[in-house]
């Protein structure tokens, strides 16, 4: 039976790499080259099959370079010098990321209402706490 969860998967093809990230599948080979840090395992026919750890260090490379625009030397000497520091800091900003998306479809949700709606919940809720 064929694993489809993406989760669950321990390899990944190079262009599955790529449109998680929106890439071209020669940036991935470039920044191979420019960061020792992403190094996917390199089957006998040279195809590469990226582990999910790969993946995450492709999903850092990209933030350091693309959302925050470092220059490769820069986000090499970031991820060479304090990579904890620069993780950490990543996986920050990906939470406030998804709790901002988070809020705006609450927001969306709540957009919705109007007035007399709301007033309505307000008094259903009034009367719950009684």
């Amino acid at each position: 039976m064929m694993n489809t969860d993406k989760n669950m998967k321990l390899y990944y093809s190079i262009s599955e790499v790529a449109q998680m990230f929106d890439v071209n599948e020669s940036l991935l080979r470039f920044w191979e080259k420019e960061f020792p840090q992403l190094s996917p395992k390199k089957g006998s026919r040279g195809v590469r099959q990226y582990r999910r750890e790969d993946v995450e260090v492709v999903k850092l490379i990209y933030h350091l370079v693309k959302e925050r625009g470092m220059t490769l030397p820069g986000a090499r000497q970031r991820m060479k010098d304090n990579k904890e520091n620069t993780l950490r800091n990543f996986e920050v900003v990906d939470r406030l990321k998804s709790i901002r998306e988070e809020l705006m479809n609450m927001k969306k949700a709540l957009d919705g209402f109007t007035y007399d709606q709301v007033e309505e919940l307000k008094k259903d809720i009034q009367e719950l706490n009684k």
